[in-house]
């Protein structure tokens, strides 16, 4: 009757063995590190970066615990906060000659002291938020009225495109705020132009006036097109700073919008607020120009002569010069979409891109007078510009074209990235900051380890107490859901923030919620008469369905929690909802191992051990006997 099967003990072991496993490296704390990334969109780090880093560290004379690639960057860690600032200054040094264009980003970091067997188990600890880790707190606004402007320029090309391609004249095309202003002669040929760009440019309302002599077609932005030009800006810029914050190594960063148009950035763990500033504010420009294939070109590629007159010298990213004239044949705002794919036709990697209607046809005249010669595609960062890739023009260019040779998927897929991220779709500027240092988040730590721990000593000592072994069996059960919420916390990489500490204290009163109504279920049947057997039995069974129905109420509202909210209500949400899930299975499987252990193989039990049973009439008897 009260006797688990093998297979139910040993999902528990395993359980609990998983719980422990993952839910130590949380108890190892951090130590200090520095982590080298790029500087440069066009520089990128591998894992041949590492002994450089070791080699830099050992002819500094420091030791560090170990040098890692992880991806994205390398980091070493070290054993105190003197070492990792001379290490910072060492690495700095040796890897940016020039100061003023640093290719590498030398931060200063904190990883984890775990040690490397649980590492190798991929047994990391949670990430820890602002408030818990201290870091760095940016308040940013979107210029909407800058990106408003862009889009009306970029409509008021497309205007011209297509009038040209139509074969109509016109008196002048100019942008008027958020809109477009055509003038014509006559009134046939404004109607006509009407028609066509009415048809292509929906996205703005078409009005006729007429001024002096001259017949006015206006072209305002529509409510609900400016409505998704701001959306985009937003969601392009938010994308952008999540490409420049991972340069820094920024575990689990909260980059999301507030408003209609801010967005709140918050790095925790980062303490240099300068070196933050300098990576979220960096902007990046895209240019297209030809390359000086002529003799003083070449010459002065190989050194043997001066850069022409009209003419600069840039470096490619394999290092090889180039020059290429100062005239730009195109920006990086005509370009819609870069993708990586194929050639159709050589099965090669190559880079897709698409151009909008204005850079189509510079595109199109450049390419069709240039067949033959070289394009060099430019990126602009701090004033410093390098050559992305310098294909050979095949043919005739159009909207969509590719550029492709000598590229490997991998390159290409690089290449395709540093033509999308190049700059933000709007400006922004930082209105407000703050810094939040390691004591103050080791303080908020502390407190909230502290209230989580006397709120589960008070619980236990209640327990043990009112219930004798099963308040103790009660204990343990929930002393094994808080381990197993830690560990799947570990697991899925959350970020635990104040509010999650708070979720994780009221998931250890709900869960003894399920405790309590099993141990008085079972009191109950035995102030019926019920034999101790049986009692537990059918306290378990009876008090599963009133358990489950209250926590799928309650996982209900935590789902609506996570659903609708954000920032620290959906941090709350995400531990209490996981919270409710292994306190079902403590509470119910858990426990009822333990008694099942205890007292399943008693064949003849006369008696339990929790408390004082009490009986119809006001008297009472020990469980016990």
């Amino acid at each position: 009757m009260n006797r688990y099967p093998v297979w139910k003990y040993a999902i528990l072991v395993i359980a609990l063995v998983v719980g422990i496993v993952y839910t130590l490296p949380n108890f190892f704390g951090e130590a200090p590190a520095v982590q080298v990334s790029s500087g440069k969109v066009t520089v990128k780090v591998d894992a041949s970066l590492a002994p450089r880093v070791e080699d830099i560290l050992a002819k500094a004379g420091l030791k560090a615990d170990f040098v890692q690639y992880d991806g994205n960057s390398v980091k070493a860690r070290f054993g105190d906060l003197d070492a990792q600032r001379k290490a910072k200054d060492a690495l700095g040094a040796a890897l940016n000659p020039d100061a003023e264009n640093p290719t590498y980003i030398v931060a200063l970091n904190l990883l984890s002291r775990s040690p490397k067997w649980l590492t190798a188990l991929h047994a990391l600890p949670m990430y820890l938020g602002l408030d818990l880790r201290g870091g760095v707190h940016f308040l940013m606004q979107v210029d909407m009225k800058a990106a408003l402007t862009k889009k009306a320029d970029a409509l008021a090309g497309d205007a011209r495109s297509l009038l040209r391609e139509k074969n109509i004249r016109h008196a002048g095309i100019a942008r008027d705020g958020n809109g477009v202003v055509v003038r014509f002669r006559d009134a046939a040929t404004r109607d006509a132009a009407r028609t066509v760009l009415a048809d292509q440019l929906t996205d703005l309302a078409w009005q006729d006036s007429v001024e002096g002599i001259d017949f006015k077609l206006t072209g305002n932005l529509k409510l609900d097109a400016a409505k998704r030009v701001q959306s985009a800006a937003i969601t392009q810029n938010i994308t952008t700073l999540h490409n420049r914050v991972n340069e820094l190594g920024v575990a689990e960063p909260v980059i999301q919008q507030q408003g209609a148009d801010r967005v709140v950035v918050q790095l925790p763990g980062v303490q240099d607020t300068a070196k933050a500033k300098d990576i979220i504010g960096r902007t990046a420009t895209l240019e297209m120009r030809m390359v000086d294939d002529s003799l003083e070109g070449r010459s002065a590629e190989s050194g043997a002569g001066p850069v022409p007159f009209g003419s600069e010298k840039y470096v490619e990213r394999s290092g090889a010069p180039v020059v290429v004239k100062r005239q730009v044949i195109v920006t990086g705002e005509s370009l819609t979409d870069a993708q990586p794919g194929f050639d159709s036709q050589t099965h090669e990697a190559a880079v897709h891109l698409t151009m909008d209607a204005k850079g189509a046809r510079i595109m199109r005249d450049v390419s069709r007078e240039n067949i033959g010669k070289r394009m060099a595609i430019l990126l602009f960062e701090k004033g410093k510009g390098e050559v992305v890739t310098a294909p050979v023009i095949r043919g005739e260019l159009g909207n969509r074209f590719q550029i492709s040779g000598r590229m490997t998927t991998a390159e290409a897929n690089d290449t395709a990235l540093l033509l999308r991220a190049g700059s933000l779709a709007a400006p922004m500027e930082i209105i407000e900051e703050r810094t939040i240092g390691p004591s103050l988040g080791a303080e908020n730590i502390d407190k909230g380890f502290h209230s989580v721990m006397w709120g589960f000593a008070a619980i236990a000592l209640f327990m043990c107490s009112y219930y004798l072994l099963f308040g103790l069996v009660s204990t343990l059960a929930l002393g094994f859901n808080l381990l197993l919420l830690v560990a799947v916390l570990s697991m899925l990489q959350a970020t635990l923030t104040l509010p999650g500490i708070a979720a994780i204290a009221l998931t250890l009163g709900m869960a003894i919620d399920a405790n309590v109504l099993i141990n008085e279920r079972v009191r109950e049947e035995l102030r019926g008469g019920a034999s101790p057997q049986a009692a537990i039995n059918t306290g378990y069974e009876r008090a599963f369905a009133t358990i489950l129905d209250s926590n799928v109420t309650t996982l209900i509202a935590g789902l609506a929690l996570l659903a609708f909210g954000s920032g620290p209500v959906r941090g709350f949400a995400i531990v209490h909802c996981l919270g409710i899930v292994t306190s079902m299975f403590s509470a119910v499987m858990f426990s009822r191992g333990l008694v099942n252990l205890w007292y399943g193989r008693q064949k003849r039990l006369k008696s339990v051990s929790i408390g004082q049973v009490w009986k119809p009439g006001g008297s009472s008897v020990p469980a016990e006997t």
